[in-house]
């Protein structure tokens, strides 16, 4: 969503500035309906899933050296602050100023374990302290950018996160103008690439277990974004704007820690992040929003079965389905600013 040169140049000449997000917000362009505190709960509790695929140590005697982890989960995904009129200094080819201005959307994701199943199953040394239910899993804080000119290919979005296990994304992607009606949620296959395709094959017990079996009855993670599509059945989508990012695209990447990369390395990660307005509405007569994400982050280790090179490249799915719950507070950037 392009604004006009005006508001650009009013905005780049007034200096950067930190502000509470703001629902509706013009110069987040596809990002102006994430402002605010998404939630699974009351309404959409245990809505959250999780897969991965980690190196662990078997029997002797099994053809395994991995354990397949999942989780159910809530979460709490906050937008609150908003940079604008960021800027980022250049020349245009005939040696012009021709600087880029960025607003940054800042977000923190935090995630609490329902359950957990792994298969082999682990002891709960192995899976630690953290691993039981109600715990808190996973903490991101990271920025969503929405690039207001200077764009390069198209791109207009990006996204940065910042895990605590050591890893740091740059995702980047093209803004999809918002549609009518539900989103498209594509298939997703959550097997390992460059080990041995037949689900029957020895190597593949675990998602074998587990597609014989789904995670607390509903869970398969050889399709695992099938419970997002069972989500929208029977709920009046009106419009949805799509954000899809991708480590992959032009710049984007992921730095790690040694350790992962010698261990499961994390080599790339694409995300998809569907906002859809509803046929209800909210008190202040707006349409009610939900948030539905699939996020595949790609782990690479264990040798190739087949004896080529390479490792093999293991998908680590992460989906749910969340509705706003209330919009951001000023108390925050108050605090900061101060």
């Amino acid at each position: 969503m392009d604004i006009s040169a005006s508001q650009l140049k009013k905005l780049s000449g007034g200096g950067r500035t930190i502000e509470t997000a703001e629902r509706g917000d013009e110069l987040l362009g596809a990002l102006q309906l994430l402002p605010g505190v998404w939630k699974n709960t009351p309404n959409l509790p245990g809505r959250g899933w999780n897969m991965i695929a980690l190196p662990f140590q078997t029997r002797p005697d099994s053809p395994l050296d991995y354990r397949l982890l999942l989780n159910q989960y809530n979460e709490t995904l906050v937008f609150d602050l908003v940079a604008k009129g960021v800027p980022n200094r250049g020349l245009d080819r005939l040696g012009v100023q021709a600087d880029q201005t960025l607003v940054a959307l800042d977000y923190e994701q935090v995630v609490d374990q329902i359950a957990v199943e792994d298969f082999p199953p682990s002891d709960p040394a192995t899976r630690g302290p953290t691993s039981a239910p109600g715990n808190t899993i996973h903490h991101e804080p990271g920025l969503w950018l929405n690039m207001l000119d200077q764009k390069t290919d198209g791109f207009d979005i990006a996204r940065l996160s910042t895990v605590p296990h050591g890893d740091v994304a740059l995702a980047l992607g093209k803004s999809e103008p918002a549609r009518d009606g539900a989103p498209e949620i594509p298939d997703v296959s959550g097997l390992p690439l460059k080990a041995p395709p037949d689900l029957d094959h020895p190597y593949l017990a675990p998602y074998k277990h587990f597609h014989d079996n789904p995670f607390k009855g509903v869970f398969d993670p050889v399709h695992p974004t099938e419970l997002l599509k069972e989500a929208n059945q029977g709920v009046d989508i009106v419009r949805t704007t799509t954000l899809p990012v991708d480590t992959q695209a032009l710049t984007g990447g992921i730095a790690n820690i040694p350790f992962i990369v010698k261990q499961a390395n994390a080599s790339s990660m694409k995300s998809t992040f569907w906002i859809q307005e509803l046929a209800e509405k909210d008190a202040q007569g707006h349409p009610k929003l939900r948030l539905q994400y699939l996020q595949v982050a790609m782990l690479d280790f264990d040798p190739r079965t087949s004896g080529l090179p390479g490792r093999i490249v293991w998908p680590h799915v992460s989906i749910n389905t969340m509705e706003k719950v209330e919009e951001p507070s000023p108390e925050r950037v108050e605090t900061l600013t101060e």
